[in-house]
């Protein structure tokens, strides 16, 4: 009976991700053995300082993919909006399932929506680009780090460190929290991070064997639209470091992608979108950016 060997976070969320990674493999190949190989990465370890500052998001794959290199396991199970836009090393993507609700969440005890939140409300995120859209948006509001798994950031709130906080509504959604979202904060209000509410399963370049086992679990509409927006993403050089926001949906074989770029301090904003074939999610993406560095997105983003 095969095996197949699954790196994950030991998050809540990570480990409810590749458990239904699993159970979905399972289903598609009958008599498949899916093993767990949960590990502790760097990006959890560090809870007392911004992502941006210790390394970006990368910081949450590396050891999954020292797994793989060392034999340990044979795939790993990610966020797709935490895997950097250039994969470091011999790995690929040979699956990306079909995408959850993409957009970000406002959850509140008191408020019922974003717009009631009174002046000089405490938000709390830890993602510079929902700073940089709130802070567009609401340059009076008091916006804090807020670091930890969904559940740290739950109590955080519950506790009363914060009048709200923005969360991704597929994790809360994954973990049952559904009921605490107040209200969902959509475009062109909030335009979502880069492939948000996706997941991939990472494996190395060249084991042809664990890619055919993946590859019946690939979504290929969401596949073409994290690609357009990932593209985007690439041509800034962005990153978790700078506040890039991006998000494609397809229409029939044709793809709308929406761009943002801003800067946290002063809630200056640049704006852009496109529409494109779905055949070519890169040059759309290219095209994007494009506009965006058009319009000054360089400057904001530190070129």
């Amino acid at each position: 009976m095969p095996l197949l060997r699954l790196a994950t976070r030991e998050s809540a969320l990570a480990l409810w991700q590749t458990e239904h990674v699993a159970a979905r493999l399972r289903t598609l190949h009958p008599g498949l053995e899916v093993e767990l190989v949960p590990m502790t990465t760097r990006g959890d370890q560090i809870l007392d300082k911004a992502l941006a500052a210790v390394g970006g998001k990368g910081l949450f794959l590396k050891e999954l993919e020292v797994a793989m290199l060392e034999g340990r396991a044979d795939a790993a199970v990610h966020s797709l909006k935490d895997v950097p836009m250039l994969l470091d090393g011999p790995f690929v993507l040979p699956a990306i399932l079909e995408r959850a609700d993409p957009f970000d969440a406002f959850v509140s005890n008191h408020h019922a929506r974003f717009d009631a939140l009174p002046q000089g409300a405490r938000v709390g995120t830890s993602s510079l680009r929902r700073q940089a859209q709130i802070r567009a948006l609401r340059p009076d509001l008091d916006l804090v780090d807020l670091r930890g798994n969904v559940n740290t950031r739950l109590a955080k709130l519950d506790a009363g460190q914060y009048d709200a906080i923005i969360l991704a509504c597929a994790g809360l959604q994954r973990l049952g929290f559904e009921a605490r979202i107040a209200e969902r904060l959509t475009p062109p209000r909030l335009l979502p991070a880069v492939a948000q509410g996706a997941i991939a399963i990472e494996c190395r370049d060249g084991d042809d064997a664990t890619a055919r086992l993946l590859r019946g679990l690939d979504d290929g509409a969401t596949r073409v639209a994290v690609e357009a927006e990932r593209a985007m993403n690439r041509a800034l050089h962005g990153s978790c470091h700078v506040p890039v926001a991006g998000f494609a949906e397809l229409f029939n074989e044709k793809l709308l992608l929406r761009g943002a770029v801003g800067d946290v301090a002063s809630g200056r904003m640049v704006r852009a979108e496109a529409k494109g074939s779905a055949a070519d999610p890169e040059g759309l993406g290219q095209r994007v950016a494009a506009a965006l560095l058009a319009q000054g997105a360089g400057a904001l983003l530190g070129h």
